[in-house]
């Protein structure tokens, strides 16, 4: 099994590649071809899962880690994760695969004032 088909294995690249934007289309052509969307992915789902920098994320990936964060803000923004979240959140709670008697939602935001109270 390849790191791909390990990070990204095929049900949720199924889920993910719909949700993906468009590549964009370079005007005069040329260029350097786009690298494979699920290796990227997969690429990116190694970095926020292990925790490690963008620099360390190994080779076996093909995927730079300049291309992986680019590609990761460009995703974020098209709200990419948040939809792939939410597909997910679906598909097990319509499996009554979430136990919800361990959820809890923490909503507390207060702004932190200088020097203390």
């Amino acid at each position: 099994m390849t790191d791909v088909e390990k990070w990204c294995p095929e049900p949720l690249w199924l889920l993910a590649y719909p949700l993906l934007p468009d590549a964009p289309q370079r005007h005069q052509g040329g260029g350097r071809r786009r690298l494979d969307d699920r290796a990227v992915l997969a690429a990116i789902l190694y970095v926020l899962q292990t925790g490690c920098a963008w620099s360390a994320l190994p080779a076996s990936f093909g995927v730079s880690a300049a291309t992986a964060h680019r590609r990761f803000t460009e995703w974020v923004e098209a709200e990419v994760f948040a939809r792939l979240h939410q597909q997910v959140l679906d598909l097990l709670g319509s499996a009554g695969a979430i136990d919800w008697s361990r959820a809890s939602v923490d909503a507390m935001q207060v702004r932190a004032v200088k020097g203390g109270i």
